[in-house]
Order: C-alpha cells, then structure tokens, then sequence
C-alpha cells in the first residue's frame, strides 16, 4: 500500500554531507522506516504516514534541512519545490570542463537561496553521468572559464528548446533563474522567444558575453559508476547503488560515520539512484571495503542495471525493469551506451534514450506497453520517436534486443549528430577524440586533460608517450578513436 505522504529533503545539487544524511536517516526512522530513497532530482525521499509525520518534520527542521512534504501523485505539480540538479557527482569521477571543479559547484550552488519551482540543472557538457536537458532552465558550462551557456525549455513535457544567445558569468545564474521563473509564473506560457528577449532588455547588470562559437557535446556514453576506483593523489571514489532503491538506513549510517571519521565532507547522489564518496584516501580503503563486507554489500552489479530510471514507489514498473533486466542479461545482449526509462502512460519529463512505457489501455486484462527511442538515441536531441505499441509484456525483451542491435548500426563515427535550437540560435554538436578502451574515458582535445596536467588544445597524437587514462591508468595503447566532429 502507497503511503499518503513523502517526505523529500533537498539536497542541492545532489550534494550533501554526511551530518546532514545522517539527520535524513534519523528523520526517515522517527517516520517508521529502515530506508530512504534517491530521487531522479538527487533529492531524498520516505514515505510518511499523519502519525510520523510530525516526529521527522521536527528533526529536519532542528537540522536546518529544506524538505517538503508531498505525494507520489504530486510529484510532477509545477507548484512544488524543485532541487536544483547539478553533475558535481562527476568531479573526478570522468572527464570534466578543465575548470569546472567541485569548488565552483558549491560557490555557484550558494547562490541560490531556498528551492526554485522550475527544474534548474547546472550541468558539464564533457560528463554523461547527469543529463544535459532533464529540466525547464539549463545551464550549461562552457569552454570559456566560469561562463555558461543557458538553454530553456518551453514547458514541463515540451521538447522545444530555445537558448540564450551569449554566455553567463557564473556569479549570475542564481540572479538570471529567478528572473525567469518569476516572469513564466507571472504570465504562463509566455513563449521562449519572447521571454529570452525580454531578458535581454531588462536583466541589467547581468555580464553576457557573446558565445565565440556552439556549444559541443561529448558523446553520451553512459558511464559505469560502482564499486571502489582509483583517482589522483591516492585517493578513490566509491559508488553505491541499490536496485529496489531502498537505501538500508542501518548501512547508510554506519557509511556517514566512516565518512566523519576519516575526513570525507561531502556525498554526492546521481540521477540514477545511486551515489557517491570521493576522496577516499589509500590508507582508509580497507575500512571501506570491511564496511561493504560486513552488510553484504554487492559493489559490482551489471552495467545493464545502472542505467534505468523508474518513478519512484512504483512496485509494479520496478519488478518489470527488474524482470527485463533478468531476460537480457540471459540472453547476453549488450546495451552499453543506452540509457532507459520505465514509465506508466502519466506524462513525465524524458532524459533516457529509450522509454518503455505502460499504456492506459489493456487487452485481456493484462497490461500493454510501447516502446519509443530518442532521436538518434541521443536524450540531449529531446525529441523521442516511436517504435512499437500495443506490445505485450512477454514481447518486451525482444524489441529491446532490436532496438540495441538498431542503436549500434546507426552509430555515427564520424560524430556528425547536432542539437538546433528551431529558430536557429543555436547548435550542439558532438565531438570526441580518443576513448580509453579499458573504463571508456574520452579524451577530448578541446578540453584537455586537468587532472593529468593536459591544457585544451592538445591533440591525442602530441600527448606524451608515458601519458595514462586519469581514470583506470591505462597507456596510450588502450585509447582508440571513437569521432571525430
């Protein structure tokens, strides 16, 4: 039985410490629960009754927490707070924007008081760990040091588009999100073009700078984000994900004690109901891997498992993802590079490649599903295209295996796929150089490599020969070209 309330904390741009999630766990056990859930958003959410209630508000509020109280069904109503989402979870984690580093993030995050109501993402285009185009208000970094492209979505289940013709210095994103959500929730459905040259008349004091070229995507390779891996400075990050997302409260408490004790400030969650501990240093990995050891912990579940995203409380589309997850695991079918939504037939704002979703009608009493797939299987394009309808549950498997066999014919290698604005403001195009065959790092010459002392502008070839992945270590050898725009 659904719960009539959920409680969601905020954790702003998927960051939180480990005070804070302990506060989370503390709250969610007042209510009568043994787990919290992550949210698509990187918000945090359980499940409360009138009776618990109260208990948990207070304990959030002693702990200067942001939360709302809220229903599942209610999730999507534009009225509500929303977290803003950001990718801080990628620092370190993959490649990443040569300055875009976790100090920026949390500067850039400290500027925005309480929660907007509109989706704002702050986003590095090189990382595919968070989507690009999940919300209404995009701010996206660009290639000139703390400036950001802005790109703007017509309304919550629009795949219209429209950007900001210059660049943002980061010090205004706060400024520049309020001014468009209190003009969109004063006039609704002022259309984009409008709005975008209303601003550009009124936001005075806002320093835009004209962008020196488009903005250029990587391409959207879905990384594997579990287990215990190495970064620089003998450090490592580890990543953590539950299929059922039920976060064991017990495990989450004894991992923010482990956190304090040995000095790591923050926790980042994802979009995929997951999240991550960086800055590990060498001399504590034992502890963490005895951790693991001690709650059975499995740190190593298949890619194909990582990369689904499912409303959340939703038993009936969690035990299909699992049922499918179980079926093309069987069949040994590879779907790397895909990204994928299970959905009921309510409307909901898309960032996956393919969409399986329940339809309202049934036949025979049982449930029918469709299968649609973004355009190029690209989610930064937004638009999504049909496959197949009225398909059975048992026929599911099948069509995904086509479709994954589909994907990998049509792939691009020259990297040719745009995203256009449709009045012309403004492209995105994918670019990479080199991929690293072994943990599937890209290295971009237009970016460099920061973390190996790289600066943008430096081709794979003129890299030096002792040059390693920043991630894996892997040698040169293990790169090979994967596009080039």
């Amino acid at each position: 039985m659904i719960p009539p309330s959920l409680l969601r904390v905020f954790a702003k741009g998927g960051v939180i410490s480990p005070a804070d999630l302990l506060r989370t766990m503390d709250a969610s056990s007042a209510a009568g629960n043994r787990f919290v859930m992550f949210s698509s958003r990187q918000d945090i959410l359980f499940p409360v009754d009138e009776s618990g209630a109260p208990a948990a508000e207070e304990i959030l509020h002693q702990g200067g927490l942001d939360f709302f109280r809220t229903s599942r069904e209610a999730l999507s109503d534009p009225e509500q707070p929303r977290n803003i989402v950001s990718s801080y979870a990628s620092v370190n984690v993959m490649d990443t924007t040569w300055w875009l580093k976790e100090a920026v993030y949390q500067q850039t995050l400290a500027n925005f008081e309480g929660q907007p109501r509109l989706k704002v993402n702050i986003v590095d285009p090189v990382q595919s760990l968070v989507p690009l185009f999940g919300g209404h208000v995009h701010f996206i970094a660009s290639r000139e040091e703390h400036h950001w492209h802005l790109y703007l979505r017509e309304g919550d289940l629009s795949e219209k588009i429209e950007r900001w013709p210059g660049l943002i210095h980061g010090d205004d994103l706060a400024r520049v999100a309020r001014e468009i959500e209190a003009r969109l929730r004063s006039v609704p459905g002022t259309p984009l073009s409008r709005l975008i040259e209303d601003l550009k008349h009124d936001l005075v004091g806002i320093e835009s700078e004209a962008a020196e070229d488009d903005l250029r995507l990587p391409n959207p390779l879905f990384p594997y984000y579990e287990g215990l891996n190495p970064m620089l400075n003998n450090q490592y990050w580890l990543g953590l994900y539950w299929r059922n997302n039920r976060f064991d409260i017990d495990f989450l408490r004894a991992a923010c004690h482990l956190c304090q004790d040995t000095k790591v400030g923050r926790i980042s969650l994802t979009p995929w109901k997951s999240f991550i501990i960086k800055g590990i240093r060498a001399e504590d990995r034992l502890r963490w891997e005895k951790l693991m050891g001690a709650f059975g912990i499995n740190m190593r579940h298949s890619s194909l498992e990582l990369n689904w995203h499912i409303p959340a409380l939703d038993n009936h589309l969690l035990e299909l993802k699992n049922d499918l997850v179980r079926q093309l695991t069987f069949e040994d079918i590879s779907t790397h590079g895909l990204t994928f939504t299970v959905k009921s037939a309510d409307p909901m704002l898309l960032f996956t490649s393919v969409v399986i979703e329940r339809e309202a009608r049934e036949m025979a009493g049982a449930p029918r599903y469709a299968i649609r797939h973004a355009r190029e299987f690209n989610p930064n394009l937004g638009e999504y295209l049909p496959y197949a309808t009225g398909l059975g549950r048992e026929e599911l498997p099948a069509r995904l295996i086509e479709l994954s066999k589909q994907y990998s014919s049509q792939l691009d290698p020259e990297g040719a796929a745009r995203l256009t604005s449709p009045d012309g403001a403004g492209s995105a195009q994918i670019d990479s150089n080199q991929q690293c065959g072994d943990c599937l790092t890209i290295y971009d010459s237009d970016y460099g490599d920061q973390v190996s002392g790289i600066p943008p502008g430096v081709r794979f070839d003129e890299l030096p020969d002792d040059y390693a992945c920043p991630i894996c270590a892997a040698g040169k050898e293990r790169f090979s070209v994967l596009a080039r725009a």
